[in-house]
């Protein structure tokens, strides 16, 4: 091994495989290579067709594309109708939700007290877990301690590769109701092993939905305000689902068509929602809002806030990436119907508070990017703020660390991440394997004396 590391070394095999990996970007173009599984105009190739949602963000009249307000539709239901009018009836909505996704249909009132019972019950790991599972291997990363939890999951399931829809459908209930108490329990060891702080571990209650079972294990003293805990039902009802073709939910439907078990296929997902160009984009936002802060004297100045923001766009501010973090989807253009319902109900809890000073300055951000993107980038492209604009702050103001950001993320979405693994078990029929071009040039074998 010192040899290897004194005559060779990781560098050398680096350098090595770096010059043998260069690929001449013509050479997409000339082999009508889509990367990314993208168009050239930034919409996603169509690999498959999904009863589940619809991301709506423009339509194309003769080959233009025109912008229109943002739609995301739950099995044909709008995300809007949905959550305005379970704030109507003033009740909590993620189960209601995971149902709709789960069956394709809204359940009746007994129903779905049956359901979200159901779910409470399964809340519960099973004996040992918690110590042998996440106590005594703390990571410090939440989204990898979920998925392995997730995966230890399989040697506690004797149904584990039983492929039924009945079984998958228990095995996906399950998930969704343990997710959030993995979840909180690797935050725990986390915080107790790497920053040495107090660890508390509550027991659950069997009463509590899914938001307030997130925030009694949270916090010390176990209190919340109803409006907190609907806010954060909110924020997991607009998580939950996104279409088909976001990657880790693609992710999910790749890993399906192979034969896999649920285990796996989870365990994958949430692998994929960890990257920083998938999940991770809220903290993003907030350390930008935090630069923003310490160089912006006045915040509700719109020149000083512009003034910063060209030198952000011009790459000279916040991280040098020249973005404008929060601002912009692949498929919204006019509005991300998830930002402007988060947007709202952000600002009503914060209203009066200190922290509404820092929705105010992201709100100036917002109105003044597409302008000045214009104006910076030389760019008439449409741009909105997306879900991540506000989701940050408003974890923020519901007191929950930055380390559960994403993991909230995957809390929420596993319920997709189920409905599409079972859709392509019932609909699928074929593995998913797309193809790569070959462009290597052929080479004759070197005998190892001649190299």
């Amino acid at each position: 091994m010192n040899s290897f590391n004194e005559n060779y070394g990781i560098k050398r095999l680096c350098s090595d495989l770096s010059e043998n990996s260069r690929i001449d970007p013509k050479l997409y173009d000339k082999f009508y290579v889509k990367r990314g599984l993208r168009n050239k105009d930034g919409t996603g190739v169509v690999a498959g067709l999904t009863n589940i949602c619809n991301v709506h963000g423009y339509i194309v009249n003769e080959g233009d594309v025109e912008p229109i307000d943002g739609e995301l539709i739950y099995r044909g239901y709008s995300i809007k109708d949905l959550v305005g009018n379970i704030e109507k009836e003033d009740r909590f909505g993620f189960e209601e939700i995971a149902y709709l996704l789960l069956t394709g249909r809204l359940p009746s009132k007994d129903s779905l007290k049956a359901f979200s019972a159901y779910m409470a019950e399964r809340r519960e790991l099973p004996p040992g877990f918690v110590v042998d599972m996440i106590l005594k291997a703390p990571s410090k990363n939440i989204m990898n301690k979920m998925g392995r939890s997730v995966l230890a999951l399989y040697s506690y399931d004797e149904e584990c590769e039983n492929h039924s829809i009945e079984n998958e459908m228990r095995i996906a209930i399950e998930l969704i109701a343990k997710l959030p108490v993995i979840m909180t329990n690797a935050y725990q060891a986390k915080k107790s092993y790497y920053e040495n702080k107090s660890m508390v571990m509550h027991p659950l209650i069997k009463e509590q939905n899914t938001a307030e079972t997130i925030l009694s294990l949270l916090r010390m003293d176990r209190n919340f305000t109803k409006e907190e805990a609907q806010l954060l039902d909110t924020m997991l009802m607009l998580h939950a689902e996104h279409g088909g073709g976001n990657n880790s939910t693609f992710t999910c439907r790749v890993l399906t068509s192979s034969g896999t078990d649920a285990y796996s296929a989870y365990a994958a997902a949430i692998g994929s929602l960890k990257g920083p160009r998938h999940g991770g984009a809220n903290i993003k936002v907030m350390q930008m809002l935090e630069n923003f802060k310490e160089n912006v004297k006045n915040w509700e100045d719109e020149g000083q806030v512009a003034d910063h923001m060209i030198k952000v766009l011009n790459k000279e501010a916040n991280d040098g990436s020249g973005l404008i973090y929060g601002m912009g989807h692949a498929v919204y253009t006019l509005s991300d119907p998830r930002a402007v319902i988060l947007k709202r109900k952000a600002f009503e809890l914060a209203k009066g508070k200190e922290i509404e000073a820092e929705f105010r300055l992201l709100d100036t951000i917002e109105r003044l990017t597409p302008e000045l993107f214009k104006k910076v980038k030389g760019n008439d492209k449409v741009v909105c703020a997306n879900v991540d604009m506000y989701s940050g702050l408003v974890y923020k103001m519901l007191g929950i660390p930055q380390d559960l950001y994403t993991p909230l993320f995957a809390v929420s979405r596993v319920v997709g991440w189920a409905a599409h693994r079972i859709e392509e078990i019932l609909t699928g029929g074929r593995i998913i394997r797309p193809a790569y071009k070959a462009v290597a040039k052929h080479k004759e074998y070197v005998p190892i004396n001649e190299r």
